[in-house]
């Protein structure tokens, strides 16, 4: 049961992101990319703003095809496969620290992300779900 309310936590947060990628990208808030300052410099050059919206777009479709997924497994899974999604979830969530961490907080130290702590403020975020990921899972 812990694990189920675990998943269904992370979809519903997700697709409070999905959201916001799709209907409100400028928002800054459920991680949507109003936060980046070069969202609002993308737009005075069309071309490059057309290419950065595909991009979030894109992000979006890919986030709600795993969702899709996580809610079949949550759905249909016994609690075997619920529990090593959430270990699947905990080892690729990981990643965010390998590439995306090293960005956000390089263009938060430049002045680039507002507001200015958010690069710590999203390590943190991550780091807890990482947290109730393997938590649920061992338990």
């Amino acid at each position: 049961m812990l694990i189920q309310i675990v998943i269904i936590t992370f979809i519903l947060l997700e697709l409070s992101n999905v959201l916001a990628l799709y209907f409100a990208p400028g928002s800054k808030y459920a991680n949507a990319v109003g936060v980046f300052k070069a969202w609002e410099q993308s737009q005075q050059y069309p071309e490059i703003h057309e290419f950065v919206k595909y991009l979030v777009n894109w992000v979006a479709g890919a986030k709600l095809i795993f969702l899709s997924l996580l809610a079949i497994i949550v759905l249909y899974g016994d609690v075997e496969q619920q529990r090593l999604s959430l270990l699947a979830l905990a080892l690729t969530t990981a990643s965010f620290y390998w590439r995306l961490f090293p960005l956000i907080r390089k263009m938060g130290q430049k002045g680039q992300v507002e507001p200015e702590n958010y690069a710590t403020v999203l390590g943190v975020l991550i780091l807890v779900f990482i947290a109730a990921f393997v938590g649920a899972a061992i338990f």
